[in-house]
């Protein structure tokens, strides 16, 4: 029995910013003046296309970021690929409360990703990969906190309910 949940960002909206970007970029390189020479754009290393190309290349790498979370009777693992390449492994022995909630993202956090908590509390830590405003919130026994966003919040739910009837899990509220 084993709950498995994969998520990524979604930053449509970064790829018309960059669009606006290029088309002002290629407009400046390709009319200004009447544009650059072959031999200007070479000898510049052909640097306004790298401005162009690097932006879009660096979001889509940020759109191939996954994180998945996988939840057992050992405990809740995770993955964020490429930065972990294996599971990280979080014990339920290790949890003193695990459930349901209610975040603000740019509230609490200040965005999506990868993010601490705001205001110095760095005990604090959340993988927030949608812009719904519930997830899996743990709290451990050395007082650190943990948050996963989730896309399918009733299904985990009620995994979580039948997890702890079934092995009996304290942690699970």
């Amino acid at each position: 029995m084993e709950f498995e949940e994969k998520q990524g960002l979604k930053l449509w909206w970064l790829y018309i910013l960059l669009a606006i970007d290029a088309v002002m970029v290629l407009s400046i390189v390709l009319f200004d003046k009447g544009g650059m020479s072959f031999e200007t754009l070479k000898s510049t290393y052909f640097a306004p296309f790298w401005a162009v190309m690097l932006p879009f290349a660096i979001i889509f790498m940020l759109q191939k970021n996954k994180l998945t979370v996988q939840i057992g009777s050992q405990g809740i693992s995770y993955k964020y690929f490429p930065f972990q390449r294996k599971f990280k492994l979080l014990n339920w022995i290790n949890m003193e409360k695990v459930y349901i909630n209610k975040y603000d993202a740019l509230g609490d956090y200040g965005g999506f990703g990868v993010r601490n908590r705001l205001w110095f509390k760095f005990n604090d830590k959340a993988y927030i990969f949608n812009d719904k405003n519930k997830g899996l919130q743990i709290e451990f026994k050395n007082g650190k906190k943990l948050l996963f966003s989730s896309n399918k919040i009733e299904d985990l739910e009620i995994f979580l309910i039948n997890l702890k009837k079934r092995y009996n899990i304290q942690a699970i509220q």
